[in-house]
């Protein structure tokens, strides 16, 4: 017998407490590793990876090579995976509520703002509606205004008419519908291909930064920036009882290296959207800031439909109640 037979059991019954076993996580994202977000990922798992000592170990899917990406949060949930790395939004088929922990359409306009609503209360009704489906929030991470990819100028509402563009499912089909356009809902793999071939003339997919990573620019000739119309909640959740298995320190390393991903996320892309800005004019891609009153008509239009959504489940409605009360301490929206 070993030295360490003899020595362990007896630290044990002196009361010392040992270091956790080794623990591996699976995780998937739909990012892909060059993109701005893929990076992010990578210095993601070296920091948990590297705080932990080696102890917790993350093996990270990239561009959704497991499964498709709208499957992740239920590969996660079934254990094929253990943790989702895309974002709640994709999940408004089994709560409309998810609409709003994943994107809250219309809503705030700095991704200080809605991590404000998580850290100041939201945290605990957003959690517990992932605890239903065997799913724990981890946390966020917002990388701001989206951009909108186009083969035609998308200045204001009015050109939204007839405008057929890749949508992610959930509440956005609704309001641009609303307002004439034509969402066609897709995976976020096939974005590149259907505009390619002319089957969408357009793509809600991603961030300046993350659009012009993937390519979409070469492809789509006009982008709007900064975005109006949508900031999606990035999320990371974890496999209830896998998350309820890892040691307290673990649990503090990933929410510590996962609030580290948010701060970091935000301020990068304040960076790398304005870089990629510059480089795409100079490229010749047309860049499109639409009015206040553009904007104003997308907000009231998408706050219309949240009171839609929030008759759908009690649990929509509670979410949609704290974020109103919320943005309008925020002043965001009218009393």
């Amino acid at each position: 017998m070993t030295i360490r037979t003899y020595l362990i059991p007896a630290l044990v019954a002196a009361g010392f407490v040992l270091p956790a076993s080794a623990e591996t996580l699976r995780i998937q994202t739909h990012y892909a590793p060059e993109t701005v977000s893929g990076k992010l990922a990578a210095q993601f798992v070296d920091d948990v990876q590297t705080m932990s000592g080696g102890d917790l170990t993350i093996e990270m899917f990239y561009s959704s090579s497991v499964v498709k990406t709208v499957e992740t949060f239920d590969a996660a949930s079934s254990g094929i995976i253990d943790c989702d790395m895309t974002g709640g939004a994709y999940q408004t088929g089994k709560n409309p509520a998810f609409q709003f922990v994943g994107d809250i359409m219309g809503g705030y306009d700095t991704p200080w703002q809605q991590y404000a609503w998580l850290y100041n209360g939201g945290f605990d009704s957003a959690d517990a509606l992932y605890n239903a489906f065997n799913m724990k929030l981890v946390g966020w991470w917002v990388y701001g205004q989206e951009s909108l990819a186009s083969n035609k100028p998308i200045t204001g509402v009015a050109d939204l008419k007839d405008w057929k563009f890749r949508s992610p499912p959930g509440l956005e089909t609704e309001i641009f519908a609303e307002l004439g356009a034509k969402p066609i809902v897709m995976d976020f793999q096939e974005i590149f291909t259907a505009l390619e071939t002319g089957i969408i003339d357009g793509a809600d997919a991603s961030g300046l930064a993350n659009n012009l990573g993937m390519g979409l620019y070469d492809v789509a000739s006009n982008a709007t920036f900064p975005g109006f119309h949508s900031m999606p909640s990035d999320h990371l959740a974890c496999r209830k009882d896998k998350w309820d298995g890892l040691s307290d320190a673990h649990k503090r390393i990933m929410d510590t290296a996962m609030q580290k991903l948010a701060f970091q996320t935000a301020l990068t892309f304040e960076v790398k959207n304005l870089a990629a800005k510059a480089e795409l004019e100079a490229k010749g891609t047309k860049i499109t800031n639409w009015s206040a009153e553009d904007r104003a008509a997308f907000r009231g239009a998408a706050q219309k439909m949240w009171q839609v959504w929030a008759e759908k489940t009690p649990e929509t409605k509670a979410l949609v109640d704290s974020h109103v009360a919320f943005l309008t301490q925020l002043g965001l929206i009218a009393q």
